[in-house]
């Protein structure tokens, strides 16, 4: 079964990495052009370039599969199948019509729970308790296709984003070798459409995101603070500077102050005064030019000016 695979980022790198482990044969990787980044703004290769590259896999990089030469040099590949992880591009109906067992995408929700480019993160960020890995066949709208299977993991309360990333990163290579070994052998792969009445979305996150409001509760705080790391990371401002907020912790204390007020700082972190009365701990952050650091070390150094 020759295989072609798409994809782009840390995630997609996974699915790859176990399809290589699995001895699949993957007949060439597509993914997005190199871009530049950090403060030299070096080319820098998608992770996924980077493993196809290790492996001695073609690599192809097209701007858009808009060009017809395009197309007829993935048709050229005579691909079974193509699978498609976080790729960042939606296919044609031209390219989704090339393989004859189908294009296959693993999508990181419960579909069709959080369409889109950003679920792992919104699955934090709106308070989910539960959220997975879906194998569904490719449609030309975006994550709309019938699907093959579901496989499903609740959400630790502490775990951030990332944490969260890599554990689905793992679940969905799990669920795409599955699914191809289930090819290969000619078993059915039964698919059942998605209910659109029941979508919601998760929209690609941006800076506008960071500032925490802190007229929310505790609880949708501390969401905030875990589905922005490790980017772009939640902010917060106090006493003129600008912090980055990495790690908050619930408590039972309550408060008449104005949401945001700095409370004081204990043993293990920076109080804020938050909606509803609550309260809630900073644990880890970081100053603006400054380190990632425990809230009590930071505050030693820099007393906090409390009204």
């Amino acid at each position: 079964m020759r295989v072609v695979f798409m994809g782009t980022p840390d995630i997609a790198a996974t699915c790859l990495e176990r399809l290589l482990a699995a001895k699949i044969d993957v007949v060439a990787v597509y993914t997005k052009i190199d871009t530049p980044q950090n403060r030299g703004m070096k080319l820098t290769p998608s992770p996924v370039k980077q493993v196809a590259v290790q492996a001695g896999i073609p690599v192809i990089q097209p701007a858009t599969f808009k060009d017809e030469t395009v197309i007829e040099e993935l048709r050229e590949l005579k691909p079974d199948v193509i699978t498609a992880v976080a790729y960042g591009k939606i296919l044609p109906p031209a390219v989704l019509e090339i393989p004859s067992m189908g294009c296959i995408n693993i999508h990181a929700s419960i579909l069709p729970q959080l369409r889109g480019s950003g679920p792992v993160q919104w699955a934090i960020l709106r308070g989910m308790q539960e959220t997975g890995v879906t194998a569904m066949y490719m449609a030309p709208e975006m994550d709309t296709g019938d699907m093959i299977e579901i496989r499903r993991t609740p959400i630790d309360p502490e775990e951030n984003a990332q944490s969260l990333l890599d554990r689905l990163a793992n679940m969905g290579a799990d669920l795409l070798v599955d699914t191809l070994h289930r090819l290969a052998q000619g078993s059915p792969l039964e698919a059942q459409k998605q209910n659109d009445a029941e979508a919601t979305y998760a929209p690609m996150l941006d800076k506008t995101l960071c500032p925490i409001d802190w007229e929310k509760t505790p609880q949708e705080i501390k969401d905030h603070i875990r589905g922005l790391d490790p980017w772009p990371v939640a902010t917060m401002s106090l006493n003129g500077k600008r912090f980055r907020v990495y790690q908050a912790a619930l408590t039972d204390k309550k408060t008449d102050a104005a949401p945001g007020t700095a409370l004081g700082v204990t043993k293990t972190g920076l109080e804020m005064a938050c909606g509803g009365g609550g309260v809630l701990e900073i644990r880890t952050l970081q100053a603006d030019g400054g380190k990632r650091m425990a809230a009590p070390d930071y505050f030693r150094g820099h007393p906090l000016a409390t009204s």
